[in-house]
């Protein structure tokens, strides 16, 4: 064994005691996992966190610790104190922790540190697999998985919930704080004070925080949105009044104002004629001709101009009231009080969890090059970030990787090591900014893969005329078109298994489907984590990390 891990600091090492290599085979995998954490991964930011010097036992080596959640998270161990009892009972968490288990506080204490540290970890072990020849980038899937949060459906509350509840936990504060001035007079006597501040003044309640947090993010969620519609509602109008009115049917706050705004200006064209033609009756009746011929204008209210107008803006009020009478039957937005950060999210069969909805971008070969933990329930404003971040990846793994003679595996594949050759994603994805957005090729399904096939195999019966870029959905028809081919289906039958199955490998292998963490930092922090296990699981299954290997990389 190269390293130890408890220690003073990282020029001292623990080493593990000689009996204890006898415990577990030369080839177990856990032995790897030791290696590569203690000499192939940079735990820096871990090691920034650690207090040394002073007095007391030397603190717990940061380098065993993620070692030791690693192989935790490997097994489907996510609980501390399940953690901590692992290390007294299960041999390879003996052999990690080296005889010296860490306890359930000390683990939930170091995985709270994970934001803004597992990031380089996890960027490290995409290194590590690229040096092993790992990241075909010739094909790459990107694909959502909802992953359930530390909190509960029952937990939501809507605004005048949220309301009521922060004015009794304000209540409950002050009566907590009335009463231990009351106990601080009578045990010591009015206007003298305790060594001792309570410790109801000076810890909030974490409750009230979160009741806190969750009613000012809907507030601000609900100014946002009618700012925005507000700001919509004005520059139609402006538009409109200016004379160069905006393509497109406008928004639902407009379409009342500007329908009374067309109705406006037909009386007044209406008006202006009728003012008209008496003026020219009168200046031939001035002159001694004849009055003009025909009956002239019609009234304002029974010209045809002024009759559809209205009929349009009594149509308008008609679609805001119907608008205004669903919104009021909708359920009011909510937010969870033990997780603010997490939302209702959908998942099949209609129903719905507490949680998150992960981002996972996927090579070829099975690896995660760029993860992100949203909150947000739809997929498509995802696609260009999470693309820059796989381009970046790949960029990265690409400067890694050996030299192609070294990658046998590599020979068939049609990842040429220059960058992302195509991007596959599902209809979630699918819109006219995706499609057009810059960036290497791409495959987005614009309906489910079992429709875009059948209607392939219509069009092969009885071909019709093709869809234009000219469409008002060129770039949706023209990607329908594409899909309809066969190379189209046979390079996007390919998604479901280089994107779903690194999900399932989570989920059902290692066993996670709820975040231990809660509040968004943290929450994508452990997600990070885990799909840093994930890739290093990946290359221990496929024979890529081995021992051999590690000595050729330190050779």
């Amino acid at each position: 064994m190269a390293k130890g891990y408890r220690r003073v600091d990282r020029d001292q090492p623990f080493l593990l005691p000689p009996d204890m290599r006898e415990w577990l085979p030369a080839d177990h995998p856990v032995w790897l996992v030791i290696r590569v954490v203690g000499d192939h991964l940079d735990t820096s930011a871990f090691h920034a966190g650690r207090r040394t010097g002073g007095a007391g036992t030397a603190g717990y080596d940061p380098d065993m610790l993620v070692t030791v959640l690693m192989w935790a998270y490997a097994n489907g161990l996510t609980s501390s104190r399940r953690i901590e009892a692992a290390c007294w009972a299960d041999v390879a968490f003996r052999v990690i922790c080296a005889g010296h288990a860490p306890d359930h506080v000390t683990i939930a204490r170091f995985r709270a540190a994970f934001p803004g540290a597992v990031e380089d970890l996890f960027t490290g072990v995409v290194v590590l697999c690229a040096k092993l020849g790992m990241g075909k980038l010739g094909t790459i899937a990107l694909d959502s998985t909802k992953i359930t949060a530390n909190a509960s459906r029952a937990a939501n509350r809507g605004e005048e919930t949220l309301r009521k509840l922060a004015a009794e936990q304000a209540a409950k504060a002050m009566a907590a704080h009335a009463a231990a001035d009351a106990a601080e007079d009578e045990r010591y006597g009015e206007g003298r004070r305790g060594d001792e501040v309570p410790p109801e003044a000076v810890n909030p309640a974490a409750r009230a925080a979160r009741i806190a947090a969750a009613l000012a993010e809907l507030e601000a969620e609900r100014a946002a949105e009618q700012e925005a519609k507000e700001a919509q509602r004005q520059q139609r109008l402006e538009a409109a009044e200016a004379g160069t009115p905006v393509t497109g049917r406008p928004p639902a706050a407009a379409r009342v104002a500007l329908a009374a705004q067309r109705a406006a200006r037909a009386r007044a064209a209406q008006r202006a004629k009728i003012a008209d033609w008496q003026r020219r009756n009168a200046g031939r009746a001035a002159a001694g001709q004849p009055p003009l011929p025909g009956p002239g204008p019609k009234p304002v209210q029974a010209c045809a101009r002024v009759a559809a107008a209205r009929a349009r803006l009594a149509r308008a009020q008609a679609a805001q009231e119907e608008a205004e009478r669903k919104a009021a039957q909708e359920p009011d937005p909510v937010r969870n009080i033990t997780d603010p950060d997490s939302r209702l999210m959908p998942v099949r069969g209609g129903a719905f969890i507490q949680g998150y909805n992960a981002q996972n971008v996927t090579s070829e070969d099975g690896l995660i090059i760029a993860e992100e933990l949203t909150n947000d329930t739809s997929d498509g404003p995802w696609f260009e970030p999470m693309l820059a971040a796989a381009q970046k990846a790949a960029a990265l793994i690409t400067a890694h990787r050996p030299p192609p003679a070294t990658t046998p595996d590599d020979q068939g594949s049609d990842d040429q090591g220059g960058g992302i050759g195509q991007v596959l994603a599902d209809t979630g994805y699918c819109s006219a900014h995706n499609l057009t957005c810059a960036g290497p090729d791409r495959l987005i399904a614009t309906s489910k893969h079992r429709t875009l096939e059948k209607t392939a195999r219509q069009a092969a019966a009885s071909p019709g005329p093709a869809s234009g870029e000219d469409a008002p959905d060129g770039p949706i028809a023209a990607m329908t078109a594409r899909l309809a081919t066969p190379e189209g289906i046979a390079a996007y039958r390919r998604r479901g298994h280089i994107a779903e199955t690194p999900h399932g490998q989570i989920k059902h292998n290692m066993r996670f489907r709820q975040l231990s963490m809660r509040g968004k930092p943290s929450a994508a922090a452990e997600w990070t984590f885990t799909c840093a296990v994930h890739n290093l699981l990946k290359a221990i299954t496929t024979g890529h990390l081995t021992s051999q290997a590690l000595a050729s990389l330190a050779s």
